[in-house]
């Protein structure tokens, strides 16, 4: 399926279009993740974002040996699964060292936060050998929350929502300074996973305009909305509010197929918002240097794409469906899915457990180092920092104008894949795999195949992120 261009401009930013409308190894996944969240509707119409990550012991704290980080092909030979680090990351996606955030600031949207979230981050850098970012900013416009790891769940070790979204919330913030080392992280908390609280701490930094680029590796099947909630309404308007503000918004695609874990398929809000670049999830093959080798569409329930025999059992698939709620935009018209409704994903980023991304956890006591993680909360965060460094290089360029940005990504996106040259360099499309995976009551057989161009579980790709932000710039001046 080829993208053909039909003469769309991306905007310059402040203009309108219409359409603006992862010391102890342990395995996890975000099941029903930030990014897949079980959401309870009170009379109120109040949305509640649940997250339970899933975890196995691989390895007791006191056992970690001293070749540790392991590469790739260590941890499959050891665990069945390979595992990165943030410099395999960013070779295999082509993220030249000439960009590293600098001048830029990631904003991280999270409920209740980490009470960790500076020491994991440091624990992750001395590591790996990264240095600080410049600053590590904790926001919490409506009051920073006390950490009580048994709300919300269970008495345990890693029970409860708060400790759910305190690992979401290290992942994200790790993941974000993987790919972009020199930005500042602003972590703007709201005090609890409400929508309405949510909404606000949103509004708080798009009004503050705290940086460029906004991460919100949450969100909830549109099946569960009812079409009416008075909290999209406000999230909407957020949206519209950074699309003006030169503002670009990500949010992940969903953990569980196309379903959502519904009987239908679901797109995932607020990625499915027009005005939002939702980020789908792939299998990440690469060397141990980094090397980039291929990719499929995740889905652990396909026999023949789970990775490595998927030998410790399955943690979920990427979304990417159809909205009931928006309709194509602009951008999205010539994508020729022959859906006239607006789809998810946009673009992917790796996102399976069995070719995890390293991440540092220290708040769960005896249980506390690096697991391996997955789900596509890794990859809004990966995508706002990517977006942070085409704004990085847009600064440096003498034909934009002082203070350009991006700003809404999505038509910039679509406007490159609409000629076949940028797009082969921007992208690897990925063409293998489907998102049809047995979830709540949904049929196995219920997704969406990937195939050449655009698709809905891995939307345009993923990126080569060199050629990407070149190709931008220089569509942007032109």
């Amino acid at each position: 399926m080829r993208i053909n261009r039909v003469g769309l401009r991306a905007p310059r930013m402040g203009q309108s279009r219409a359409w603006l409308s992862m010391t102890a190894l342990v395995v996890a996944a975000l099941s029903l993740s930030a990014t897949q969240a079980a959401a309870a509707t009170s009379s109120g119409g109040t949305i509640v974002y649940q997250v339970h990550p899933i975890a196995r012991l691989a390895l007791a704290t006191n056992s970690a040996p001293s070749s540790f980080p392991y590469t790739p092909s260590q941890c499959v030979t050891t665990f069945g699964l390979a595992c990165y680090g943030p410099g395999q990351i960013r070779a295999a996606y082509d993220v030249p060292s000439t960009l590293n955030g600098t001048g830029q600031t990631i904003v991280i949207v999270d409920a209740y936060g980490s009470p960790t979230v500076r020491q994991d981050l440091a624990t992750y850098d001395a590591t790996f050998k990264l240095p600080p970012p410049p600053a590590l900013n904790i926001i919490c416009p409506l009051g920073c929350p006390a950490f009580s790891p048994n709300q919300g769940g269970a008495k345990g070790p890693r029970a409860g929502n708060e400790v759910g979204w305190a690992e979401e919330t290290s992942l994200d913030v790790q993941m974000s300074h993987a790919m972009a080392p020199a930005a500042t992280i602003d972590l703007v908390v709201a005090p609890n996973s409400n929508g309405d609280a949510l909404n606000a701490v949103e509004e708080y930094a798009v009004s503050h305009h705290l940086g460029n680029v906004m991460s919100m590796s949450f969100g909830i099947a549109e099946g569960l909305l009812h079409g009416n909630n008075g909290q999209v309404l406000q999230a909407e308007a957020i949206y519209q509010q950074a699309a003006k503000a030169g503002i670009s918004v990500f949010a992940s695609a969903g953990d569980s197929g196309a379903t959502n874990g519904l009987s239908l398929p679901n797109a995932s809000f607020p990625a499915s918002d027009p005005l939002v670049t939702s980020v789908g999830g792939t299998d990440l093959f690469a060397s141990d240097a980094g090397a980039y080798q291929s990719e499929t569409v995740w889905n652990d329930a396909a026999p023949t794409l789970c990775p490595f025999g998927c030998t410790i059992g399955e943690f979920g698939a990427t979304g990417g469906a159809p909205s009931a709620l928006f309709s194509a935009p602009g951008y999205q018209l010539a994508d020729n899915s022959g859906f006239t409704s607006r789809t998810t994903a946009d673009v992917s980023f790796n996102a399976s457990v069995y070719t995890s991304t390293l991440i540092y956890l220290g708040f769960l006591g005896n249980n506390s180092g690096f697991y391996f993680f997955g789900g596509t909360s890794e990859g809004s965060p990966s995508w706002a920092a990517i977006g942070a460094l085409a704004d990085q290089a847009a600064a440096a360029d003498p034909a934009l104008a002082p203070g350009f940005t991006f700003g809404q990504l999505n038509p910039w996106l679509y406007g490159l894949a609409g000629n076949p040259s940028t797009y082969a360099k921007s992208f690897h499309n990925v063409t293998v795999g489907n998102n049809a995976f047995p979830s709540g009551v949904a049929s196995p057989t219920t997704g969406y195949s990937a195939g050449p161009g655009y698709n809905l579980p891995t939307g345009l790709g993923t990126p080569d992120v060199a050629n990407l932000v070149a190709n931008l710039v220089t569509e942007a001046a032109g």
